[in-house]
């Protein structure tokens, strides 16, 4: 990814000010923002690596290795904060939404800057698309991370089979968007569907 360290530095250097000004009470969410885009630029090198290693297609590498490794990647801060600090889980689920946002805005501006904007309506609808998948994967992850957490039984298992399932959306959206068409703006849709139904869902509650 070209020149992806400077993009890096541009965006954190604001957030980096901002921490020093607004003091240790607002540190936690500035540091999950740094986790986040770190996340996102550390997933850009392994999911390469893995491309190459494999011999993988862009298909492939979509599909297969960038699910993996992009939610195992945006996992390691959370896991962090749940060993070292042992939170109370609104602050775990509150974490876990702060790395998924940052990280999917980082990987946005990323996009802007290789393919370009000459197109508002596909990067309208890609921006939307990409961000309501982050934000479905971390709910999925960190609203069950404050549950199984609280479980010493269930921890291990519990975070497996979450990761595994914030993966396989993940990889379900990526093969929709590798596949292209049609197909690409349904997957593009589908989060922002799922959102917006699972907000109205819990709002009657």
């Amino acid at each position: 990814m070209t020149y992806i360290e400077n993009v890096f530095i541009c965006m954190v250097s604001p957030l980096l000010i901002g921490a020093l000004c607004m003091g240790k009470r607002k540190i936690s969410f500035f540091f999950f923002c740094f986790a986040g885009m770190s996340a996102c630029m550390l997933s850009a090198y392994i999911n390469t690596f893995f491309a190459a290693l494999y011999k993988a297609d862009a298909f492939v590498a979509a599909a297969e290795i960038a699910p993996v490794v992009e939610e195992v990647m945006k996992f390691l801060p959370l896991l962090f904060f749940l060993l070292i600090f042992e939170p109370e889980p609104g602050k775990i689920k509150t974490a876990a939404m702060i790395v998924g946002l940052s990280f999917a805005t980082f990987e946005n501006v990323c996009y802007l800057i290789q393919n370009g904007a000459e197109y508002f309506s596909f990067i309208f609808f890609r921006g939307f698309g990409t961000g309501a998948m982050h934000v479905i994967c971390s709910a999925i992850v960190g609203d069950g991370l404050a549950y199984a957490w609280q479980r010493a039984w269930l921890k291990i298992a519990g975070t497996c089979g979450l990761l595994g399932a914030a993966i396989t959306f993940h990889a379900t959206y990526n093969l929709l968007i590798a596949y292209g068409g049609a197909a690409q703006y349904i997957a593009y849709a589908l989060p922002v569907m799922i959102l917006a139904a699972g907000k109205l869902i819990f709002k009657k509650r």
